[in-house]
């Protein structure tokens, strides 16, 4: 989020590829209710989940071909700094290592999951149409962990 006196920016991601959207509000726009609007931005910061209402526009800036200008705004689920340590800045490994259950949100896991996604899909594809079954077969490992075999 970024903030001037008259105007406030909010890029959001919703995970499905790397491109974001901006999210803009005019606080001098009196055809919205800017009270609620200035009180549900308090809320939000990197990670958090929102609902947003508004007229895709044509962006005046270069980056993007549209932007959203707000004309509701609702968090779902704040983030906070605390809990959710993950920032827009990158992270290095070890961090991430530490913090496994959030590493499906950063940009690099993103990433790989939708490659190996798409690799998976040509793979399927690929074999399906040459008559190929695939078959789920079962997993059988072993389990020894520290000490205990």
């Amino acid at each position: 989020k970024r903030d001037s006196k008259n105007l406030c920016f909010i890029q959001v991601n919703d995970g499905s590829c790397f491109a974001s959207m901006q999210l803009t509000f005019d606080r001098e726009n009196t055809n919205v209710d800017t009270d609620a609007i200035e009180k549900a931005l308090e809320k939000v910061t990197t990670g958090a989940s929102i609902e947003a209402v508004g007229t895709l526009v044509p962006s005046p800036a270069s980056g993007q071909a549209v932007e959203l200008a707000l004309s509701s705004i609702r968090v779902l689920g704040e983030a906070p700094t605390e809990s959710y340590p993950l920032q827009k800045k990158g992270h290095s490994m070890e961090f991430l290592r530490e913090i496994a259950h959030l590493r499906p949100r950063t940009n690099l896991f993103g990433a790989v999951a939708r490659m190996r996604s798409q690799m998976s899909y040509a793979i399927h594809t690929f074999f399906q149409e040459r008559g190929f079954h695939y078959v789920h077969t079962p997993i059988i490992t072993a389990s020894d962990a520290e000490g205990a075999g």
